[in-house]
């Protein structure tokens, strides 16, 4: 039976696993509700079409197009500093220096290295943020030098999400260049802990007791001018540990066995879960790391595994994590149970991602007017769910998404990551009209 068990469990870990985080892959975007055709209200375009023929906008294209080599050079530069979870300090240095030569009227990193660059709207009475992110993936140590291949750039995290931070911060030189002045305050950010175990924490903290005041928040992560991110993916990950005494295979015989109580779990947990995640709100679950032991003749004194759940809604995100910890139990009763001597096993279940679920509605103006300059900008808009910066925001009742940085690009998260300068310069014509749309033109 244990046997049987056993490899049930491994079988479901090949078979039930879903995407990790990454530059808003595609898998997150085939949904019903994305497929769903929403109209744009007509003020909105009626917005846009006004704002384009100003002088000054048009003066900031310009600008855009002018800068091409030197944004081109800030990529590379960006890129090869390396930014791995959690050591975003040299890159938060390097960005906030860019910002302040771009044009903020005021640069500081904050307590966790956060990038917060001001530029002052003549009222002050809202604050519209622009915020790429500052972390990459790859551990330190990875190679980041950027390669030319023809007109292509490679090098891990050149595109996710250096390519954002490169954007955010022309758009910020643009409007100097051309002397705009927004209505509202606008905060353009560099943050950390985007990706994976860095459970958007710099966000997090922006969004603390006492942080900066927001009304608005535009993420801008993955490429292309067609995305609009607006929905927020939810995810719960834990670490599971099952810990006992360990032994020799043979002389501890009979002790309760971590490997076993972990194969029960996996097994328990995904049987339940299949059942639920096949009807209803999509809801995904992945057991993406196992590990632990140290010999083919040693009881090993304890077993890991990592589970990633993810769902736009709340209510089924906590009702698949209260199928995990059933599991877990329900595993740890029945090893112990089976034991003949030592010590029961214990289990350690550590919650090491918590990332909040929620939406901005599509009639709301930040989304309508995404849409709108989408279409302005001859590209058809894409509603779509993701886990990216935006769910912090809007879990704190904030309006806001995540659209892309413009170009092309492919093989986020791989050594072998790229990015296309494919009309790269309409990304920060979108990033800009959108902001402005927003922020309001100081007239």
């Amino acid at each position: 039976m244990m046997n049987q068990l056993l490899k049930t469990a491994l079988l479901a870990v090949a078979l039930v696993g879903t995407t990790s985080h990454s530059l808003l892959a595609q898998e997150e975007f085939d949904d019903e509700e994305s497929k769903k055709v929403v109209p744009i209200d007509k003020r909105y375009q009626t917005e846009v079409n006004a704002l384009v023929k100003l002088p000054a906008v048009q003066a900031a294209f310009k600008r855009f197009a002018e800068l091409e080599p030197q944004t081109k050079k800030t990529l590379i530069t960006l890129t090869e500093i390396p930014a791995p979870p959690f050591k975003e300090e040299a890159r938060a240095k390097a960005y906030a220096a860019m910002l302040k030569e771009a044009g903020a009227d005021s640069v500081w990193i904050d307590e966790v290295n956060n990038v917060l660059a001001k530029k002052k709207g003549r009222s002050g009475q809202k604050t519209v943020v622009v915020e790429a992110h500052l972390d990459t993936v790859f551990p330190a140590g990875t190679d980041v030098t950027v390669k030319q291949k023809g007109d292509t750039l490679y090098a891990p995290g050149i595109g996710d999400d250096t390519r954002g931070l490169t954007a955010v911060m022309t758009v910020l030189a643009g409007m100097k260049h051309a002397n705009i002045q927004t209505d509202a305050d606008v905060l353009f950010i560099g943050a950390v802990g985007e990706e994976g175990l860095g459970d958007l924490r710099g966000v997090k903290h922006l969004f603390r007791p006492g942080g900066p005041k927001i009304d608005s928040y535009i993420a801008v992560d993955g490429l292309g001018i067609s995305n609009i991110t607006h929905r927020s993916l939810g995810s719960h990950r834990y670490r599971i540990t099952f810990k006992g005494p360990g032994g020799h295979s043979y002389g501890a015989f009979g002790i309760a066995n971590p490997h076993g109580a972990l194969g029960k779990a996996i097994y328990y947990f995904t049987v339940d879960a299949d059942k639920f995640t096949r009807q209803g709100i999509k809801t995904t679950y992945n057991v993406g790391v196992i590990g632990g032991g140290t010999s083919v003749n040693a009881i090993p004194f304890e077993s890991r595994m990592e589970v990633d759940m993810r769902s736009e809604s709340p209510e089924r995100l906590k009702t698949i994590d209260a199928m995990l910890q059933a599991a877990v139990q329900r595993a740890l009763k029945e090893e112990n149970a089976m034991k003949r001597r030592g010590p029961d096993l214990t289990v350690e279940v550590k919650l090491v991602g918590d990332r909040p679920s929620g939406r901005t509605e599509a009639t709301t103006p930040l989304v309508q007017r995404a849409m709108a300059v989408t279409k302005y900008l001859q590209a058809e808009p894409k509603l779509s769910a993701s886990s990216t910066n935006a769910n912090t925001p809007i879990a704190n009742g904030v309006p806001a998404i995540t659209i892309g940085s413009g170009g092309t690009g492919g093989g986020a998260h791989s050594l072998n990551e790229w990015w296309l300068n494919d009309k790269g310069v309409l990304g920060m014509e979108r990033i800009l009209l959108l902001l402005l749309t927003e922020a309001g033109v100081a007239r």
